[in-house]
């Protein structure tokens, strides 16, 4: 019996998973399993209700226009939790779509406007049907050192001053191709753009996250080490694209 168990919510599994993010999932799985620790997943899908203190983790992956309006009218009926939760601390990674959507608003290529939750101080607008999409592998630093992987979005999301960026873009596009900057952090949620999906390249993100679930939960975040050669040798040729 694992001695220690992570609930992970898994929001609109259904909808936002473009550039196989469900991958994300299944990393956590794994490095957790390898360390002992129970990894319980539950998907959240349109209807099901979002209640704040249920989880320790917390993830949304991307999706089309489509199904982002679809989830930002959810989202304002049944996961406005969403916001509690990150506020009390519980670990939150939103992909592309699970990134725009998760802060102020979404204003897409058509100049609909569409809700989000709010937990960063965000806001996303697509410049309109024909504009350059901000297409391609993408390599940036953040605190844990290197971050890579593959970026396709035509929003450009501008920080508001409630919201730190999460990383620094050394190559590709990031937010908005002109900041230099990727993604955004507010206290354990993090946004970025990075799909591959981002964690099995990334085992230090993985990792990051494990370990503050962890340590809000049990008051101890430490992780047994991994044998991440082959993890290493996917981050090292990520980052050597271009």
């Amino acid at each position: 019996m694992a001695e220690r168990t992570l609930r992970l919510g898994h929001l609109y599994p259904s909808l936002m998973n473009i550039y196989g993010d469900r991958g994300n999932i299944l990393c956590l799985q794994r490095r957790c399993r390898l360390r002992g620790i129970d990894l319980e997943v539950t998907p959240l899908e349109p209807g099901d209700v979002l209640h704040p203190d249920a989880f320790d983790l917390l993830f949304m992956g991307g999706a089309q226009d489509r199904e982002q309006r679809l989830v930002s009218e959810d989202l304002a009926a049944t996961k406005g939790a969403l916001r509690e939760a990150v506020e009390d601390g519980v670990v939150f990674l939103g992909v592309c779509g699970g990134y725009q959507l998760s802060g102020r608003f979404y204003r897409g290529a058509e100049g609909e406007e569409m809700r989000g939750a709010g937990v960063f101080d965000l806001y996303t607008l697509h410049p309109g049907p024909g504009s350059k999409r901000l297409i391609g592998n993408l390599a940036a630093e953040w605190e844990g050192g290197s971050l890579a992987g593959f970026e396709n979005h035509g929003g450009r999301t501008y920080l508001g001053a409630g919201a730190q960026p999460f990383a620094k873009v050394v190559h590709g596009y990031g937010n908005d191709g002109v900041s230099g900057y990727e993604g955004a952090r507010f206290k354990n949620a993090f946004g970025s753009y990075v799909h591959g999906p981002i964690l099995p390249k990334n085992p230090a993100f993985a990792d990051k996250l494990l370990s503050l679930a962890l340590e809000r939960r049990y008051g101890d975040g430490t992780l047994a080490p991994l044998d991440d050669t082959l993890e290493q040798m996917a981050h090292a040729a990520a980052l050597r694209a271009r």
